[in-house]
């Protein structure tokens, strides 16, 4: 079954320096964006991470230094990159942990204001687990019936993950084929950053989702604990949390 899309939708997957959304880089990242004519066109380019990249990387997915020491660094692509997902909705496996919220940061620290959170997500992963609880090998020979080669190849990884989803749609009748309500399911909790320190409660209101504030609305810690905010950006949390949180100060000192 075809993918029932009003909008184009990017399926992307990055391969990094390692697994630390706050600190690590992208050294790869595909891009392939299906249209709802269902044309499709594919982005693969590597990133010069400016960073050693760990062995224990690299036996991961392929990439050394040397492979990147000649490749663009993220700020001379990040305009593309963003302009190729502009007025998409984005997919990945596990891409609402760990994809999403690093591309973000990496667009933050080029000083792109790229916001992701405007865009409809669709975590593969998610469905997955939620369905069968297996990784992407095993997903891919479950629901395609074929074996991934090449498994940890941006390229090959987000092409597997788009014939996943699609596969997904046609074995579950109970899923919409529609990127909304997709959207919707993949996700685990309402987060109102990326990383899951600051969320939505019952009311709509934001709420630390950790440390011995966790349950309590920004708002209130904010008002009784005003040094609690300088603390949060000079310590080591995503740079989305921290516009997040700053959003938020500014909103009420706005009011």
């Amino acid at each position: 079954m075809e993918l029932n899309l009003k909008k184009p939708i990017v399926f992307f997957d990055l391969e990094t320096t390692g697994v630390d959304v706050a600190n690590d880089r992208i050294v790869e990242i595909s891009l392939h964006k299906v249209m709802p004519d269902g044309k499709e066109e594919t982005k693969t380019m590597r990133i010069n991470p400016e960073m050693p990249i760990p062995p224990q990387s690299t036996e991961i997915h392929g990439i050394s230094d040397e492979d990147v020491k000649d490749e663009p660094a993220f700020n001379i692509v990040a305009k593309d990159v963003a302009k190729f997902i502009e007025g998409c909705d984005l997919a990945g496996y596990n891409s609402n942990k760990f994809d999403v919220p690093l591309l973000a940061e990496e667009f933050l620290r080029v000083g792109l204001d790229v916001d992701l959170k405007k865009h409809r997500l669709i975590d593969v992963q998610v469905i997955f687990h939620k369905m069968e609880q297996r990784t992407l090998s095993a997903a891919y020979k479950f629901y395609c019936e074929k074996n991934l080669d090449n498994a940890h190849s941006a390229e090959a990884d987000t092409i597997a993950t788009y014939e996943i989803l699609k596969a997904q749609i046609d074995r579950y009748t109970e899923l919409n084929n529609d990127v909304e309500e997709l959207s919707k399911f993949s996700s685990h909790n309402k987060n109102a950053d990326f990383a899951g320190r600051i969320v939505y409660n019952e009311e709509g209101e934001e709420v630390f989702n950790f440390g011995k504030y966790k349950g309590q609305t920004v708002d209130s810690v904010l008002e009784k604990d005003q040094g609690y905010f300088s603390w949060m950006l000079n310590s080591d949390f995503p740079l989305y949390t921290k516009k997040v949180l700053t959003a938020i100060k500014l909103r009420k000192f706005n009011s």
